[in-house]
């Protein structure tokens, strides 16, 4: 299982960059102007040499100085000492993700139509502006440098898009990695809801992974997420691990 689990983590940060990286005695600090939890935070990813205390001590230090409260993402590599340690220093929960794969040979559904999506190999710059229209995204820091990280991905990418009246209406982003691709960015524009685009660019994706030789899917749902946990499952990925943020509080020094 564990085997499983390193390499689809592994797969997950080939597949979101963070606008600035550093590496630490065998932990990767992501930098990302607290765009999101996982582009933001800290993740195991080698052997350490240092002590804990010293470790996140030295975190807390460099986030503060970008601006930022401490995150580090707790999954099953991660041992369960390590998340207590940050839970005694007043750390908080925030974003328990439930991580989903499915064999795309034998279990996924791919027979729903899918027509209505267009496909691009790279992730044009309307694309992204569109997304961030579906996600309310206002911040200008993250409008002027999420563009970039996108940019940055180096894997083969499959965009897929939804277009109503000369707009893009929903999103979608498959990542191929190794026999896997990673579905991503589905976000449908409110009033477009509850109309099967998701699950159309879903299957899409899907579908378009496999003909590119693609034999195993994995995707994150936010836990409370009910109705795309609904959809998932329905096209045949079942759950494999948990991961959650461990957030320093504001007051921490």
């Amino acid at each position: 299982m564990n085997t499983s689990i390193k390499k689809i983590e592994d797969m997950s940060l080939n597949a979101w960059p963070s606008h600035k990286m550093e590496l630490y005695d065998g932990w990767i600090l992501r930098f990302s102007y607290f765009y999101t939890h996982r582009t933001n935070s800290v993740e195991q990813f080698g052997t350490s040499t240092l002590s804990w205390r010293e470790k996140v001590s030295f975190c807390e230090n460099e986030y503060s100085r970008l601006g930022s409260p401490a995150i580090f993402k707790i999954s099953p590599l991660v041992s369960p000492d390590f998340d207590y340690v940050l839970e005694n220093r007043g750390y908080e929960i925030q974003h328990t993700t439930d991580v989903m794969v499915t064999d795309l040979s034998s279990t996924a559904d791919l027979s729903y139509p899918y027509s209505q999506v267009n496909f691009t190999d790279d992730i044009p710059d309307v694309w992204i502006e569109s997304l961030f229209d579906l996600k309310g995204t206002a911040n200008p820091i993250h409008r002027a440098v999420v563009p970039s990280m996108y940019h940055s991905i180096v894997k083969d990418t499959i965009c897929a898009s939804i277009w109503d009246n000369g707009k893009i209406i929903a999103t979608g982003l498959g990542i191929l990695d190794r026999d896997y691709i990673g579905i991503y960015a589905i976000h449908v524009k409110e009033e477009f809801r509850h109309r099967g685009y998701a699950r159309q660019i879903c299957t899409g994706l899907l579908a378009e992974g496999q003909q590119r030789g693609a034999k195993n899917a994995y995707l994150q749902v936010v836990k409370d997420n009910d109705p795309a946990r609904a959809l998932y499952t329905s096209l045949g990925f079942q759950y494999i691990y948990t991961y959650w943020f461990r957030v320093q509080p504001v007051t921490s020094k």
